[in-house]
């Protein structure tokens, strides 16, 4: 049956994604970034439905206001650091808390989803550049201190979620500077309770074969977990915040740590109950 739907789910999901460029480039530059989280929630959310994935959160519960602007000016903002499988990710995130994320040059490319996380305040960074993670940073406390919600795939590339690559720690000294809180999310892609690599966009797969992957899957549900905060003050450094986060993500993920070089595994019998 998914075969038989995926030629009409794949027009309908064009057709949405072509609706949200309109949006971006005609709405979006009238409006405040709580107006644009609010559209950016919603439209995640449809994005992902006709995309036939489920999206369900979990770990902290979240306070509403949160959830629906990701946004609270009137506190210091928080730095998010997630692992990464998918194009996929970034929407499953913004239907939970709506985010600003920070991701490499490249996607900016990308034929329309690249205008679309463009348009949605995506930060870039481009590698071999001088001085981009500095420039960056700057840019990351800016929006920290305006209370948003920054979110970066730490391990800097994808994997096909049975993994996790060691975490990145650069980008987490603007949260430092600004004592903004840190949460990992860990991010799990399941087709019938059971862990899934139909979302999995790696290597050298192109954009259209992973999206007719995704419109195949059988009930593929995305669980995005909010994780509780690390304090900086129980840490000594950004690089051990890193490790912790990563530590809580695999952990939630029931992926086994192992010694640096090799690579971890997912427990079979991992626990994938989640919650709206």
């Amino acid at each position: 049956m998914q075969w038989l739907l995926a030629p009409f789910r794949a027009v309908v999901v064009s057709a949405h994604v072509l609706f949200g460029v309109v949006i971006v480039l005609v709405i979006f530059p009238f409006a405040g970034q709580i107006a644009r989280n609010r559209i950016n929630r919603m439209w995640s959310r449809v994005l992902l439905a006709l995309c036939g994935a489920r999206v369900v959160s979990s770990g902290i519960a979240l306070p509403p206001s949160l959830r629906r602007d990701g946004i609270d000016p009137l506190t210091t903002g928080r730095l998010a650091l997630a692992n990464h499988v998918s194009w996929m990710d970034i929407f499953a995130i913004n239907a939970v808390i709506p985010s600003r994320f920070i991701a490499k040059a490249e996607i900016g490319q990308w034929p329309l989803l690249g205008t679309l996380v463009s348009g949605g305040g995506t930060l870039y960074i481009e590698r071999g550049r001088r001085h981009a993670v500095a420039a960056l940073n700057k840019t990351v406390r800016e929006h920290l201190k305006l209370g948003e919600t920054i979110v970066v795939f730490a391990e800097g590339t994808t994997t096909d979620g049975s993994e996790l690559l060691p975490f990145h720690a650069n980008v987490i000294a603007p949260a430092l500077d600004v004592d903004a809180e840190i949460w990992p999310i860990a991010i799990r892609y399941t087709e019938r309770g059971k862990r899934s690599s139909a979302a999995a966009f790696i290597g050298e797969m192109g954009l259209f074969t992973s999206l007719a992957r995704v419109l195949v899957a059988d009930q593929l549900t995305v669980e995005v977990a909010v994780l509780a905060s690390i304090l900086s003050s129980d840490t000594a450094n950004r690089h051990a915040i890193a490790r912790a986060a990563r530590a809580s993500i695999a952990q939630h993920l029931c992926i086994t740590e192992r010694t640096t070089g090799d690579r971890d595994h997912s427990s079979a019998d991992c626990d994938t109950g989640q919650s709206r």
